[in-house]
């Protein structure tokens, strides 16, 4: 693409589909901004990362599932609920954007790719969120679309950009991405702390994220009075403190401070549960010992700082999915049943065995891998 530029400032336009994505790539966003001419595209979902960055163009879709494809049978139940609806604006944006941008830079998974392929867009700057690397690499027909719609790819393995190499991409992987992209904001959770452990809830994004929330309360509610730890829980996606609070039988107990990403506090009478948004889960999870977790970028994000994740499993996850993520975790992140009791006795334990959670804080930290990423896909971009 050479739509022709202004002195040094490129026009660019970043597409995310994903709510963990937006976040990643508003914080490339966030570095871009300043010297370039900016464009933000997220395909599902509000794009509220990139709020206060840049202009944000394109069609909103919306989801049931918020796009994610950790439940089975989630691409069925969207396109049995107009999921099939997102397609037609979505590639008539898509051909709208040849030769208007000097770069596009995409990041998640080969959706956005395909798109590009049914609309004729080649020459993406494509980072890859999605795939692990510890289990199934790219398969022919993701192989096809990448290599005819890509000129460089970032991967989090390079058995995954070995492939992309092989198919004639300009592909690396210098570093993991969403560790040079943890959010941080305005929120002060170092002077919330009371007792001598914190654990912070990531309830996810999507479509299950209040019963999520629900299951972690009532696991939390099952320790004793000695063993509750102080709480903080990442709100993220377009759910409210209240979809939350009656989900799980809480009640709002205090105003909120001044600071721009504190939501207040639920408690049931007895535990508080103090509430930020998603955009300083970092601040929170800098002061956390353990991470009760069923979201996607944010648990690679805290394995990798050493924080162990307790996970719930459920009956309608996509073992594959499961499987692959777990080969790449590891005993990092304990996979347990959604069963209150379970859940509360594996809490109780850890937080009171500091030994155990640095031995499990360093296989995270090991299996993540650290930061670095970021500089590659920003030199990349102002070539």
């Amino acid at each position: 693409m050479n739509p022709g530029t202004t002195g040094d400032r490129r026009r660019l336009l970043i597409i995310s589909n994903g709510h963990g994505e937006d976040w990643i790539a508003a914080a490339i966003a966030e570095r871009l901004a300043p010297v370039h001419s900016l464009d933000a595209y997220p395909v599902i979902g509000s794009g509220n990362a990139y709020v206060g960055i840049c202009p944000i163009v394109g069609p909103r879709a919306s989801l049931n599932s918020g796009g994610a494809r950790t439940a089975k049978g989630s691409l069925r139940r969207d396109l049995a609920k107009g999921g099939l609806a997102m397609v037609p604006p979505a590639l008539k944006f898509m051909r709208s954007l040849k030769g208007k941008y000097d770069r596009i830079l995409v990041v998640g998974d080969v959706m956005v790719p395909l798109l590009a392929l049914l609309t004729g867009i080649k020459d993406l700057v494509y980072i890859d969120c999605y795939k692990t690397g510890a289990a199934r690499l790219y398969s022919a027909s993701e192989t096809f679309i990448l290599a005819r719609t890509c000129e460089t790819a970032f991967c989090r393995a390079d058995n995954l950009a070995a492939v992309l190499r092989r198919a004639g991409i300009k592909a690396s992987a210098p570093g993991n991405l969403m560790m040079d992209t943890i959010p941080f904001g305005d929120y002060d959770a170092k002077s919330r702390r009371r007792q001598g452990t914190a654990v912070l809830l990531l309830p996810g994004s999507r479509g299950e994220t209040t019963t999520n929330f629900a299951r972690q309360v009532e696991a939390l509610q099952q320790l004793p009075a000695d063993g509750v730890p102080d709480i903080f829980v990442a709100v993220a996606g377009d759910f409210t403190t209240n979809d939350l609070a009656e989900a799980a039988g809480l009640s709002r107990t205090s105003l909120l401070s001044t600071e721009g990403d504190d939501l207040g506090t639920l408690s049931d009478g007895r535990i508080t549960f103090n509430l930020l948004r998603g955009r300083a889960m970092g601040n929170a999870l800098s002061e956390a010992d353990l991470v009760l977790s069923q979201a996607g970028t944010a648990t690679v994000q805290a394995l990798g700082l050493g924080k162990p994740v307790i996970h719930m499993t459920s009956p309608k996850d996509r073992q594959s999915r499961f499987r692959d993520e777990q080969a790449l975790f590891g005993a990092a992140r304990l996979a347990l049943p959604a069963d209150a009791g379970q859940v509360a006795g594996a809490l109780s334990d850890l937080l009171a065995n500091p030994q155990a959670r640095e031995r499990l804080g360093a296989i995270g930290r090991e299996r993540i891998g650290g930061p670095g990423a970021i500089e590659a896909v920003l030199s990349e971009l102002d070539r």
